[in-house]
């Protein structure tokens, strides 16, 4: 690399996209640089410092590592709210912490167990008594390093932490079964895991059954860009098998080295903030919660704030359930102590006295007082204004179909028209109906879900009206095309335009109860329309506009009167009609 080059601050890792758009250059060249150096890449991947600073130094860029006060909005305009809080740390007082790692993936492929077979591994490893006290997280030590492992239910709850400004895991394990491969809800972990910007690598979990195919598996991988590392990808494939306790030390292996390939670090001196596990009621003790600490040492006796819940805590146990005095970064740890009972991905911190914390609390519950009473959806519209003002730098959407026949030409379409100024970013896209996982994902990316030939299940609909989730539902696939093309191009704003449907002339005025007066007309072109926008014209003056608001033929109520025929009109609080004025019937669309 040149020494003598421009200058360029690049952050510990960055989207492709980004890093184009930094030095100017097209993503595609980009792309063949990395692919020159052997290192194979998507327009959406994540690459490290060190490897953006070799491509940037071909084009004569100097690279510098970024001070770690000037944390980027990541691609899908969002930085976990507890970085926000710690983005004006010291440089030079962080320090490495244990990488904090939750497992995704689908029913019955193994989650559970293999979370089962980390915890006995550890057990057997010697920790004494073991873990005997559930609190959603635990760790274990591997080569003198801890990994911590959120036990988290699933990708919903994952999204759901993300959704409320949290992001508590540093790496994703998708497990994948070796004899039944990706499944929808594996299509559904991996578009959370990418939407959430974390490092993931694939544990091929029941490799011991006879019917295991775990090529058929990588290759499926590879079809949604996971392409395996022992074949030239970037994502670490693992076999493992938790029924028999096999490669879970090579599991473990592998987590420390996605972590030491990404930047996990906090300062054990700061200022107290981390993420709230879990919380339940117990009834001899009161409220107890999980919390994930990220950054400081959190001490028994602190005053803590979370959500909108508060108290001094009166014991830290941790995940063995043995009492402690104090807990570094990335450590879980239950609490006892808090008012009420926080929710799941609440950020906590810790205050220096009950006064501050009261004050925060009712802060809080003020703000989410009128949040509620404002939420407002989030448009196509308002997206596009926000890509505009620079709050986002794209439009992310969620696509569901009918069949797979109509799915692929339609992110083939919708990735056409990402390729302008302004990029599309498909989080996700799969078969059936819209439902919660898929609400969810839009709360948490602001993306919105685009549906072809298919319904919103009752709870999503609910659940996107309490999130301000936008849904929009097409038959025909130009039309789908059409308005994200104007979105694109800033071309939603409707534009109202007037449709003449027909003219008539009045040829008497007759008294009537309901309107006081009612013309007598014949329709001398196209037709009327009851509901219709009309003009009432005498010579060349306007002398009326407004609703038609009554259409009779005879002594009957019509919708409409064609060419020819006459009837009665009837203006609402207008009288002056006289024989010879002209009406012109229209619509504005």
């Amino acid at each position: 690399m040149s020494s003598n080059g421009t200058k360029l601050e690049l952050p510990a890792s960055i989207v492709i996209r980004d890093l184009a758009l930094k030095i100017e250059k097209s993503p595609i060249d980009l792309i063949k640089k990395l692919m020159s150096n052997g290192v194979m890449a998507t327009i959406n991947q994540t690459v490290d410092f060190d490897t953006a600073a070799i491509v940037v130094g071909e084009y004569g860029f100097d690279a510098v590592l970024e001070a770690a006060e000037e944390v980027t909005k990541e691609e899908t305009g969002e930085v976990p709210l507890w970085r926000q809080m710690i983005a004006g740390e010291n440089n030079a007082l962080l320090k490495p912490r244990p990488p904090v790692v939750t497992i995704l993936g689908h029913v019955d492929h193994g989650k559970t167990s293999l979370l089962d077979a980390i915890r006995q591994t550890e057990v057997a490893a010697g920790e004494a008594g073991g873990i005997t006290q559930h609190i959603g997280a635990y760790q274990v030590e591997k080569k003198g390093r801890l990994i911590t492992f959120l036990d988290t239910p699933g990708h919903a709850a994952f999204t759901q932490m993300r959704a409320r400004g949290a992001q508590g895991a540093d790496i994703v394990v998708l497990v994948v079964a070796a004899d039944d491969g990706v499944m929808p809800q594996t299509r559904e972990a991996i578009a959370h895991a990418k939407a959430a910007r974390v490092p993931l690598m694939v544990a091929l979990n029941k490799v011991d059954k006879a019917n295991a195919n775990p090529d058929r598996v990588k290759q499926q991988l590879a079809e949604l860009e996971l392409v395996p590392d022992d074949w030239g990808g970037n994502t670490m494939v693992v076999p493992v098998s938790a029924k028999l306790k096999q490669g879970i030390d090579d599991l473990l292996e592998g987590i420390l080295l996605v972590a030491d390939s990404n930047v996990i670090k906090a300062n054990p001196g700061g200022k107290v903030i981390g993420t709230v596990i879990e919380a339940e009621l117990d009834k001899s003790k009161g409220v107890m919660a999980t919390l994930l600490v990220q950054n400081g040492t959190l001490e028994s006796g602190d005053i803590v704030v979370a959500g909108t819940s508060y108290g001094k805590l009166r014991a830290i146990t941790d995940h063995k359930g043995k009492p402690i005095k104090k807990a570094g970064p990335s450590t879980p740890v239950a609490v006892m102590g808090l008012s009420g009972m926080p929710s799941a991905g609440d950020i906590f911190q810790v205050v220096d006295s009950e006064k501050e914390a009261r004050s925060i609390v009712a802060e809080r519950a003020e703000t989410a007082k009128t949040l509620s009473q404002t939420k407002k959806k989030v448009s196509l519209e308002d997206l596009f204004a926000n890509v505009q003002a620079g709050e986002a730098k794209g439009l992310n959407l969620i696509v569901k179909a009918d069949v797979q026949g109509s799915l692929d030409p339609i992110v083939t379409e919708l990735n056409k028209l990402g390729q302008g100024e302004i990029g599309l970013h498909i989080l996700h896209a799969e078969t059936g109906n819209i439902g919660n996982n898929d609400v969810m994902l839009a709360a948490a990316s602001k993306a919105i879900i685009i549906g072809f030939n298919v319904q919103a299940d009752v709870d999503g609909r609910r659940l996107a009206e309490k999130e301000g989730v936008d849904i929009r539902l097409y038959e025909i696939i130009y039309r789908m095309t059409e308005d994200i093309e104007k979105a694109l191009n800033g071309m939603l704003e409707p534009k109202l335009v007037e449709r003449v449907l027909g003219r008539a002339q009045v040829l008497q005025v007759f008294a009537a109860s309901k309107f006081g007066r009612v013309a007598g007309c014949k329709c001398t072109e196209g037709e009327l329309r009851r509901g219709a926008r009309v003009r009432l014209y005498r010579g060349a003056d306007m002398i009326y506009e407004g609703d038609l608001s009554s259409l009779r033929h005879e002594k009957d109520d019509v919708k409409e009167i064609r060419q020819g025929y006459e009837c009665g009109v009837g203006f609402k609080s207008f009288n002056d009609i006289a024989p010879g004025d002209q009406l012109v019937c229209y619509i504005v669309e």
